[in-house]
């Protein structure tokens, strides 16, 4: 296998990302996509929330393999207290081939070195039922101070 180098994403990653999470899309979903709007939407979509994410992409032979996201949400300030800022995971991502091999690890390792460097105050996701046993593996648990309220289900 390919030596993988874990980076931040650049700005040159765009179609890269893009086709990943294609691929995310159409592996879970059973197949190929008809979506002439996905890639403008998506590029628009960086542009907007970029300067509230932080994300990571594994690279093999110089092509994208894998990527990780985190949303970063301040918390509103408090007297008597430090600012605190929360991470959100999401968009967490390896092709097939490459999975098994240690590639979600080093991203999550990544973005978990990150979040104690920025001092963020907890980091949650939403794992599928497939993904639990990976994020235990990493340290995540059950969080039961978090309640939802779903609006749209897809």
């Amino acid at each position: 296998m390919a030596q993988i180098v874990i980076r931040r994403l650049a700005d040159t990653d765009t179609r890269g990302l893009i086709a990943l999470r294609r691929e995310w899309t159409e592996e879970n979903e059973g197949g190929p996509i008809d979506d002439p709007s996905y890639e403008e939407r998506f590029a628009d979509w960086m542009i907007r929330t970029g300067a509230d994410r932080r994300a990571w992409v594994a690279e093999a032979d110089g092509e994208l393999v894998g990527m990780i996201n985190m949303a970063l949400f301040d918390r509103m300030p408090r007297p008597g207290r430090d600012n605190s800022t929360w991470g959100y995971v999401a968009n967490v991502y390896v092709r097939p081939e490459f999975r098994n091999a240690g590639v979600g690890k080093l991203l999550i390792d990544e973005l978990m070195a990150y979040a104690r460097s920025a001092r963020l105050a907890r980091v949650v996701l939403h794992p599928s039922e497939r993904a639990v046993p990976f994020y235990e593996r990493a340290g995540f648990g059950p969080a039961d101070m978090l309640m939802a309220h779903t609006l749209i289900t897809s």
